[in-house]
């Protein structure tokens, strides 16, 4: 089987170098993008090496005429624009994976519907999400994920595809639940990283469970199953997210609150905007995402607004 994978950041080498164990990959980067130029003069990043069966290529028509997958990793907030690039080539009948996790800052919408919007030719399309570090990978260590999709037999056939000791494939059912969950749990790392930062970290057990607790509720109102909240794509990535010092959205909301500048890519800024947007949309009460909201684009006092996040009426632990 022959791979492309699109996007050659520390996700999208790491998925090179994983697949390349069993198939044929060819990845392809930006031409003149610092990641692309230096992949292709080394071969190394900050993060591994690429083996020599892995094929760089900057022609985006050619990358995608080599892979019967399509792997996509890059910035959710890319992908629209890309997604209608793609449409200009040859694609129908590839699969499509978005080994990514956000939503489209400006509407709220979900990856998956981004890419159906953007794409006229028929592919199937899927999502893999869950914990994991390319750090810990690299190491050897193992971690679950999930794989899911609108189609089952999709899902069944890529987790039977890339099943392996290192990485253990799930089959997801709720394809809602399971961007929304993956998607959310950057929230929730910024907002780990700004109780790490005061000093509050002993809280993040705490931010765990209330926070699964109010995207279950918004997944349900959205139609999915809100136990998904509980899986994989959220609750499960929750130690890669909450407490991992590899994790950029917890490092961004640590260096926030400690007013230093930190200037890689974290998911979750873009994230807290859709999910207020959503949480508005569909009439449900998100107030860990709605602090996180607060603090990043109403200027929002820190300490003030952690205080009536922890200080807000008593409420079931169940509430509906």
């Amino acid at each position: 089987m022959k791979c492309t994978v699109l996007g050659c950041g520390r996700w999208g080498s790491f998925l090179a170098c994983f697949h390349s164990r069993r198939h044929e990959v060819t990845l392809w980067g930006r031409e003149g993008s610092r990641s692309f130029e230096t992949l292709r003069e080394t071969r190394t990043n900050a993060y591994l090496t690429l083996p020599d069966a892995v094929k760089l290529e900057s022609d985006l028509g050619a990358a995608l005429a080599f892979g019967d997958i399509i792997i996509i990793s890059i910035s959710a907030q890319q992908l629209r624009s890309f997604a209608q690039r793609i449409n200009g080539y040859p694609i129908a009948g590839k699969t499509v994976i978005l080994c990514m996790k956000g939503l489209e800052e400006d509407t709220g919408k979900r990856l998956t519907e981004v890419m159906q919007e953007s794409i006229t030719q028929p592919v199937d399309l899927a999502v893999w999400v869950g914990p994991g570090h390319v750090q810990d990978f690299l190491a050897g260590i193992p971690n679950c994920m999930v794989v899911d999709s609108a189609d089952r037999a999709v899902t069944e056939r890529i987790v039977e595809q890339f099943q392996s000791e290192l990485l253990r494939l799930y089959i997801g059912t709720d394809l809602l639940g399971t961007e929304i969950g993956a998607a959310a749990k950057n929230v929730m790392g910024i907002a780990a990283g700004m109780l790490d930062g005061r000093g509050l970290s002993s809280l993040k057990g705490a931010l765990m469970a209330r926070g699964a607790r109010e995207i279950s509720r918004l997944i349900r109102a959205m139609g999915g199953n809100e136990l998904s909240a509980y899986g994989l794509c959220h609750l499960g990535d929750y130690e890669a997210t909450l407490f991992s010092e590899h994790s950029h959205n917890r490092r961004f909301g640590e260096a926030l609150v400690r007013g230093e500048r930190y200037d890689l890519l974290a998911e979750g800024v873009s994230t807290a905007r859709a999910l207020v947007r959503l949480g508005q949309q569909y009439g449900v009460e998100l107030p860990i995402c709605e602090t996180v909201h607060a603090i990043l684009y109403e200027k929002a006092d820190i300490e003030q607004t952690f205080q009536q996040l922890f200080f807000r009426s008593t409420k079931e632990e169940f509430y509906c």
